[in-house]
């Protein structure tokens, strides 16, 4: 298969250049290698190498466990090999291979070396050896064994030794390091250009997407003084569903019907929570109620939305370049939205003066879009676009933007991440209308935390409020859906024991 193994034209593996009569391959030592910066070997007519040095051997752990917390040998053995294949294969015939025949070959290279080596270290280990060499030249290194774990909801990486990850919302240290920050920055680097970015000491804050949509940020010496940081929202390989969310008591059964009966209905709705609360994921959830036949535009920063509708259009902002020209803002994207013909537009998280214009598109004929924002309430959720509008240099009565807020806004849907690092929808609230210059806002359903148990886990209930007519009934008994919302709110309310609803209805 490659240039310096043999002729790949006869459809069969080459086998691997065999040294005459020496106990290591005749390989040219090259510097610690780039793992996303491959070098182009060329393959010389004749070249005169010079043997490497013999590698450390590794004596087998045999009464304990193999650590995933490696050793400077075990390090000091992979830049070794590492070299040796860099020196051996040809990188452009391996370019043309599909990942999975080019991590075979790979691994046949790698094990030979090994054998011509007399490596000791146990097969495990042997076998983690070679699989990070597959990942350092063909896919993310040292990030690969965490990005293919779909427990994993974010990884935080503050420079080569330092690598942390969020599991069942509890941050945790992890063994996986990289050679040094050099490896790291080539890893962000590969990352960030396959959407047409760059990062470096010119561009040091690049924010991009990984294939399967996961969210990554970098940000890049000399702004980050401890070397490349790189953190990655990472997305599960399967699509959550509101009975998903139900199993996982983030919502009760009659919140979850509230909710689709809220999406079928296309009320414009507004998604608030804190960092990491899973506003992207109930976004994705309640997308899947939106009709077949509808024409969707979303507009994202990174496009992480995962919608499964037939006619979709996916909108991504866009930096500027090195000399500060050609910036597309999320407002741009908004804006031209409106002559794209769209039934609903979905903003992944509205963040400043583009909440004017979405507003004005939920106001005017545009039904059912939605968006997310940083926020801790609902109430606060009100506060926060009336001062992104302001942001963006409008200069309106503060009475005309809210009267803007209660005429465009259906529902806010509250998300939270609790102490114990569970993720709840805690309120799912409406938009009721104005008393003098003050917005009112009505609970629908509600989240009541009761306690913890003995493992420190908060016990707690989703209840209705007792509202059974909420203001958007009407638009419920327009889609069919009236009957459906009277019951399941009143089976969901939680009363005392004489038969009075619990908790106050108005905030």
């Amino acid at each position: 298969m490659f240039g310096k193994r043999g002729s790949a034209a006869d459809g069969q593996k080459a086998p691997i250049r065999q040294p005459q009569s020496v106990a290591a391959p005749k390989v040219k030592p090259v510097e610690k290698p780039s793992v996303a910066s491959q070098p182009v070997v060329e393959t010389p007519t004749k070249k005169v190498q010079k043997p490497v040095e013999p590698m450390p051997a590794m004596e087998p752990e045999v009464h304990k466990e193999p650590s995933r917390s490696r050793s400077e040998n075990y390090y000091d053995v992979k830049t070794t090999v590492f070299n040796a294949l860099i020196d051996t294969i040809d990188l452009t015939q391996l370019a043309n291979l599909n990942n999975d025949a080019a991590r075979e070959e790979i691994r046949d290279i790698v094990g030979e070396i090994l054998a011509i080596q007399n490596v000791v270290m146990p097969i495990s280990e042997q076998e983690d050896l070679i699989e990070d060499i597959c990942n350092d030249v063909l896919g993310y290194g040292p990030l690969e064994p965490l990005l293919a774990r779909d427990d994993i909801a974010d990884i935080m990486i503050n420079g080569a030794a330092d690598c942390f990850i969020e599991v069942d919302g509890r941050v945790e240290k992890t063994a996986v390091r990289f050679t040094d920050n050099m490896q790291l920055l080539n890893i962000c680097q590969r990352i960030v250009s396959q959407v047409g970015r760059r990062v470096d000491e010119s561009s040091p804050i690049c924010d991009a997407r990984l294939p399967d949509g996961s969210r990554v940020n970098v940000i890049a010496p000399p702004l980050a003084l401890e070397g490349p940081t790189m953190t990655i929202r990472k997305f599960k390989k399967d699509r959550l569903t509101l009975d998903q969310l139900m199993d996982f008591k983030a919502i009760s059964p009659e919140g979850k019907e509230v909710l689709e009966i809220i999406g079928k209905c296309r009320c414009n709705v507004v998604i608030s929570g804190g960092t990491g609360s899973g506003k992207t994921t109930l976004l994705n959830c309640l997308t899947a109620y939106v009709d077949k036949d509808e024409r969707v535009i979303t507009c994202e920063d990174s496009a992480e939305l995962q919608l499964q509708q037939p006619h979709v259009v996916r909108l991504e902002t866009r930096p500027p370049n090195l000399e500060g020209e050609g910036e597309i803002t999320m407002r741009d994207l908004v804006k031209n939205c409106l002559r794209m013909r769209p039934d609903r537009i979905i903003v992944g998280e509205v963040r400043g003066p583009e909440a004017f214009d979405l507003l004005q598109a939920m106001n005017t004929g545009h039904d059912g879009s939605m968006g997310t924002l940083h926020s801790n309430s609902p109430r606060e959720a009100i506060s926060r676009m009336e001062s992104m509008i302001l942001m963006g240099g409008f200069t309106l009565p503060a009475r005309t933007i809210r009267e803007m807020i209660v005429g465009s806004v259906d529902v806010i849907v509250q998300a939270a991440r609790l102490r114990d690092g569970s993720r709840k929808i805690t309120r799912i609230t409406e938009v009721v209308g104005m008393e003098g210059d003050v917005p009112t806002l009505q609970d629908i359903f509600v989240y009541d935390i009761l306690g913890e148990d003995e493992n420190g886990k908060l016990i707690g209930r989703h209840r209705s409020t007792g509202i059974t007519r909420p203001r958007f009934y009407e638009r419920a008994q327009y889609y069919g859906e009236d009957a459906r919302l009277t019951e399941v709110l009143s089976r969901a309310e939680v009363t005392d024991e004489h038969g009075n609803p619990l908790g106050e209805a108005n905030v």
